[in-house]
């Protein structure tokens, strides 16, 4: 995967639930909860511009071998311990929210940028500093191990990432959202 910390778009909030999408931006970013401190977030793999899924990185239903993307996250704050990832399903109101598609924690060094490297989907297997927070709650066939990359069979469905920044005690210490892209 090409690695360019040029691709990290500001995050820009209009209120809870809002996105601001344009063609200059590498996804479609919000805020969260308005009194986190928001994240700066883009991709740090080129292939990822958060329009289109790349090929492959659908879910192996779908003859995928995906995984997350690579992610620039900056603007974190201090005592901040951990980056948790929340891959949600826009358009399917049963994994729209909280991890839908599973949450993964990534462990942070404590400086005010990161790159969360790309970990492999439908397994809970992860390479060291990073861990499976919560499985995905897709049932039936769709049901895998840790991150489902996108699996909605190309019906145009749209993914993002909820990532927040956790201290020492578990605690939010800022958030932020990214589109992924659809599929």
């Amino acid at each position: 995967m090409s690695s360019s910390k040029g691709n990290v778009a500001q995050l820009v909030s209009f209120g809870a639930g809002a996105v601001l999408c344009g063609a200059l931006l590498v996804g479609c970013q919000s805020g969260g909860d308005k009194n986190l401190p928001l994240l700066t977030l883009g991709f740090a793999d080129t292939a990822w511009t958060g329009e289109r899924i790349p090929e492959g990185q659908q879910c192996s239903k779908f003859g995928g071998k995906g995984a997350t993307p690579a992610m620039a996250v900056s603007d974190i704050p201090a005592g901040t311990v951990e980056i948790v990832a929340e891959f949600n399903d826009r358009s399917y109101a049963p994994l729209s929210s909280g991890g839908g598609h599973g949450k993964i924690g990534f462990s942070h060094d404590g400086s005010a940028e990161a790159v969360l490297q790309s970990v492999l989907g439908e397994t809970a297997d992860l390479p060291a500093g990073t861990h499976v927070v919560a499985k995905n709650r897709a049932t039936g066939s769709f049901a895998r191990p840790g991150y489902l990359p996108p699996c909605s069979g190309g019906k145009g469905n749209t993914y993002f990432a909820d990532i927040i920044a956790i201290d020492g005690a578990g605690q939010a210490l800022a958030k932020g959202q990214i589109i992924i892209g659809r599929y």
